[in-house]
């Protein structure tokens, strides 16, 4: 590896000079780049010396763009059998975002500074900050699937990921989100009496599964007969189904899950069972899987209209299923005193399907009741004393 002055004349008789760096990279290729300055050469032959002995240097003339990177990534997403839905979803970051900001620079020129302006100006262009977080983890994805491939040495993104303030962004996440209040995103009690009180027909079932199951929609569209144990009175989730109706197992392996069914949702059943002429619980007219939107423009919109939950005239106050689901976990977590089952956070995790118990905690950890409220400070004091 060398830098070398290489001078020459033009046509004309113009002198003309130019400092070159030849070197061999980690494959035993040989490469040279021609800068006007002896300064530019001489940085790039101490950068580039480094990177190749510590294996992160890859050639600008072997390196791809982020938009091929971003192909090969898909096209690894689609032989690994990843759902429909999910491919959508990184089709999406990719064309959307990533490939409109990103998508003519070689993966070789990509530096920690360059993403770090890149998650700037997604911010600065109105992207909100969950939305970031998902884009900036795909391209993270999209390096690492060409990382495996030889095609870039280094993954960028983690270096960015490492400097990081997590905890802050943690704390901003939530303040994004917000935090669930019950009768705004949640349910009240009170709704729930007067809900079910309106639900008839070919809903009833199903959102009274809903309510006192807290399966979500997917899974509630996938849930068929065999899973439902009407002797035992409880259910079993085994799978789920996305938008184009394809079967798949659940979210992840805490999804698969046993939940018991209470008194008014375990009679509901049996005499649904009677009515049924398919293997899926809560089929459509013709025995196939149910659509979302019926079930919430059909089902739970107008019941929730002729129950009075509204939040302007005609107007249903929650506007999907997830609202029940947050209702079951909060039913899960209040008193008993408060109509509740009052169960220990790790219990509410797996009725939920959660990944973690740390997903539960940070979605519903503010839900669980004080106890540290006047009399019992009071009763701990008197003992504290006492002894």
């Amino acid at each position: 590896m060398a830098v070398r002055k290489r001078t020459w004349k033009t046509k004309s008789g113009q002198p003309q000079e130019a400092w070159i760096v030849a070197y061999v990279d980690a494959q035993g290729d040989r490469h040279i780049r021609t800068f006007e300055r002896k300064k530019e050469a001489d940085a790039f032959h101490a950068s580039v010396n480094v990177e190749v002995r510590l294996g992160l240097h890859t050639s600008p003339n072997k390196s791809p763009t982020v938009a091929e990177a971003a192909d090969l990534y898909l096209q690894t997403c689609r032989q690994d059998g990843l759902e429909r839905t999910t491919l959508d979803s990184y089709k999406q970051h990719v064309t959307l975002h990533i490939v409109p900001l990103l998508g003519t620079m070689r993966l070789s020129e990509l530096t920690t500074p360059l993403i770090r302006n890149f998650v700037d100006r997604l911010r600065q262009s109105g992207r909100s900050l969950i939305l970031t977080k998902k884009i900036l983890v795909r391209l993270g994805s999209i390096l690492t699937d060409a990382q495996e491939r030889g095609l870039v040495a280094q993954n960028v993104v983690r270096n960015l990921k490492a400097k990081r303030r997590r905890g802050a962004d943690r704390q901003a996440d939530a303040r994004t989100r917000g935090k669930l209040k019950v009768g705004v995103g949640i349910p009240a009690p009170d709704e729930i009496r007067a809900l079910i009180a309106q639900l008839q027909g070919r809903w009833r079932p199903l959102l009274l599964t809903a309510i006192f199951t807290g399966l979500r929609a997917s899974e509630l569209r996938a849930l068929s007969w065999r899973d439902v144990d009407l002797k035992r009175g409880e259910l079993h989730v085994r799978r789920r189904v996305d938008r184009y109706r394809a079967f798949g197992p659940p979210k992840s392996a805490a999804g698969e899950r046993t939940v018991p069914l209470p008194p008014i949702l375990l009679n509901t059943l049996k005499e649904h069972r009677l009515a049924s002429k398919s293997d899926l619980v809560f089929a459509n007219g013709v025995g196939n899987v149910e659509d979302i939107n019926n079930i919430v423009k059909r089902g739970l919109q107008p019941a929730q209209i002729a129950a009075g939950i509204i939040q302007a005239p005609g107007k249903a106050k929650y506007t999907g299923l997830h609202s029940l689901r947050h209702f079951y976990a909060s039913w899960c977590i209040n008193r008993r005193a408060d109509g509740g089952l009052e169960l220990p956070l790790k219990v509410v995790q797996t009725r939920m399907g959660h990944s973690s118990i740390t997903m539960t905690a940070d979605t519903y950890g503010h839900l669980f009741p004080r106890t540290d409220d006047g009399s019992e400070l009071a009763a701990a004091e008197q003992g504290l004393y006492a002894t």
